[in-house]
């Protein structure tokens, strides 16, 4: 069952992927990454990395979207819709769809069996922690410098367009 719980997920974020890389439109893409950035934690999920997957939902999935989609609408203009949507028929499938995802979710977490006491705790935060900083701390620093300068940046735009 975790097999077939895997395979789901990934084709999933196939899916996603593939829908991202090929949407014009700027938001359909960036909602075509929120669902992968959802899949690949829910692969997390079923690799027994809890804390990987919630930071995937937290850090991507939240924040880096919101902020992307922030972008878009302030760097891109866009045009009023108007009149009937023609792909109204496809929208309608996807409540089912999304009902029988649920379903398998749900499945895969009732019929899941305990974990045993000695997991491997490669996703736990006590380990990830120890790798950051102390093998990692270098490239850990070196990332929070670039996103600084990413922030500074983005001030420095926006100061300028105002």
């Amino acid at each position: 069952m975790a097999l077939v719980a895997f395979a789901l997920i990934a084709l999933i974020a196939l899916g996603s992927a593939l829908g991202l890389v090929l949407k014009r439109n700027p938001i359909h893409g960036a909602l075509f990454l929120v669902v992968n950035l959802g899949s690949i934690a829910a692969l997390y999920l079923t690799l027994g990395a809890e804390f990987l997957a919630a930071a995937q939902v937290i850090v991507y999935a939240g924040a880096i979207m919101v902020l992307f989609v922030f972008a878009i609408m302030v760097l891109i203009p866009g045009k009023e819709e108007t009149g009937p949507d023609p792909r109204r028929p496809w929208r309608l499938l996807a409540l089912p769809a999304g009902a029988i995802l649920l379903m398998l979710l749900a499945v895969y977490v009732v019929g899941a069996p305990a974990a045993p006491s000695g997991r491997a705790t490669s996703g736990g935060v006590e380990a990830i922690a120890r790798l950051l900083f102390t093998d990692y701390l270098f490239p850990f620093e070196l990332t929070s410098v670039l996103l600084l300068a990413a922030m500074v940046g983005v001030l420095l735009l926006a100061r300028r367009r105002a």
